[in-house]
């Protein structure tokens, strides 16, 4: 599992252009089962994306799908964990 933290190094108005766009490309991923939630930071400063992906450089391939990353609007960093403890329910979500 991975934690992807976008962190905005373009003006807001550059990463309001690329909104819809960088919905779809979540939403193609919540779709597959890639990505368990997303989120603004506040303040807005990025985002993060917890992904259900075990495999970094499958990680890194699907954000370079991201508008984000096609416009140059975020850096990305990706930090890997392995959950221990969860809330019940969450165990659908460990591969």
């Amino acid at each position: 599992m991975l934690i992807i933290e976008l962190i905005y190094v373009k003006p807001i108005e550059e990463v309001e252009q690329n909104v819809v766009k960088h919905n779809e490309f979540l939403d193609k991923y919540f779709e597959a089962g890639n990505f368990i939630c997303s989120g603004r930071k506040n303040p807005r400063v990025g985002g993060i994306i917890i992904c259900n992906e075990s495999d970094q450089s499958e990680a890194e391939r699907i954000i370079q799908e991201d508008p984000f990353f096609i416009n140059k609007v975020a850096d990305y960093n990706m930090i890997e964990f392995l959950p221990t403890k969860y809330a019940d329910g969450f165990e659908k979500f460990i591969k």
